[in-house]
């Protein structure tokens, strides 16, 4: 299980390039604008400037899902948190949005329409939380 962490980056949404430049990052671990623009380039049907990717690089940087470390002439970027990390807070963000409704009869609709497998799935839940909550008062 992939814990939420407590660092969050400022800004959560993403155009597509930077989730796709994202990924890669999360790829290479660490990566250079070479390594990266050498990565998108390795698709023949791709065309993307060496500073349209430094330009998405010092974005993410801004918003707070990597950081710049520089060694000799080179920028090294990396990741703030894990992409499990990030589909943690993915989640917990549609779940706020979703509890925010607050119409019991949303929900109710909602539920009355799920899967046999979705409703397995949701129970799985209810039993982690409660099994936390039971933790947490002892």
């Amino acid at each position: 299980m992939t814990a939420i962490p407590n660092y969050r980056p400022k800004q959560l949404s993403l155009g597509p390039l930077e989730a796709e430049i994202l990924n890669i990052v999360w790829e290479f671990g660490c990566a250079t604008v070479k390594d990266i623009h050498d990565r998108i380039l390795s698709d023949p049907d791709r065309e993307l400037a060496y500073t349209s990717v430094t330009t998405v690089l010092n974005r993410l940087t801004k918003k707070g899902w990597l950081v710049c470390d520089k060694e000799g002439r080179a920028f090294y970027y990396r990741p703030t948190i894990t992409k499990q990390q990030a589909q943690a807070i993915e989640a917990q963000e549609h779940l706020h949005r979703f509890l925010t409704v607050g119409s019991p009869e949303i929900v109710a609709a909602f539920a009355d329409n799920l899967d046999a497998a979705s409703v397995e799935r949701l129970n799985a839940i209810a039993k982690r939380i409660d099994d936390a909550r039971k933790a947490r008062e002892q």
